[in-house]
Formats: structure tokens, C-alpha cells, sequence
């Protein structure tokens, strides 16, 4: 559950981690859609997460691992969910950089770089 592709780095990092033989399984296009978009309108995320447990619950197997990124609120139920089925849910952690430049009128042009560094297990 996570708003973007895996990067070659995270792939090949998670191999190293938990083995070569290891199986990737996004979300499908409707879910990832639903999951870079949770309404901001909703006091409850209870029943707009219902789709994300039946298909983690379709998918998964106990002890698998499960990548979880996104809406605070949102990651925060899932990972219950995921530690709740003996799952093992984990995030990416990556390193920020940025670099600033001036242009002649005076704006201040931003760009961010991000660099995974390693995954960790929520809850260690």
C-alpha cells in the first residue's frame, strides 16, 4: 500500500532483506487511485478502508510483508490491520536532499531528491 512504484533501490534492498525469491504485489489501479486520494472530508476511514483489508486479507499469507505509506490516518489503521493478521508491515525510510536555486527576479526554485536508505517494521 504505497502511493508509488517501488524504485530499483527498494526492490533490490527488499530481496537482500527477505530473500531473492521475493514476490511483489501492487495495489490494483482502482485501490492505488483510492489510496493517493483519501477524502480529506471523512471524520471515519473505517468503511473507505473495508476494499484495502479484503484485498491485503486476498493477498497476503501470515508473516508476509507488507509495504504501508500514505495518509497518516490511513497507514496508522492498515498497519493495525496488517500486525492483526500476523503480517509484518513495514515503511521506507530515505534520505532528503535539496538544492536551491535563485533565478533573476528573485523566486527561489526548490528541488527535493530522495534516496531510499532501508525499510524498517512499524512498531521496533
Amino acid at each position: 500500500m504505497f502511493n508509488h512504484s517501488l524504485s530499483k533501490d527498494q526492490e533490490a534492498d527488499a530481496q537482500n532483506i527477505w530473500g531473492r525469491q521475493l514476490h511483489f504485489v501492487g495495489l490494483p489501479a482502482q485501490l492505488k487511485a483510492l489510496w493517493s486520494q483519501i477524502p480529506a472530508d471523512r471524520k471515519c476511514l473505517f468503511d473507505t478502508l473495508t476494499p484495502f483489508r479484503t484485498w491485503l486479507e486476498k493477498e497476503s499469507c501470515p508473516s508476509d510483508v507488507v509495504l504501508i505509506q500514505g495518509d497518516f490516518g490511513a497507514t496508522w489503521l492498515m498497519v493495525q490491520h496488517a500486525l492483526n493478521n500476523s503480517l509484518v508491515p513495514v515503511y521506507s525510510v530515505t534520505v532528503r536532499q535539496a538544492r536551491e536555486e535563485m533565478a533573476p527576479d528573485g523566486t527561489v526554485k526548490n528541488t527535493h531528491f530522495f534516496k531510499h536508505r532501508m525499510f524498517r517494521v512499524y512498531g521496533i
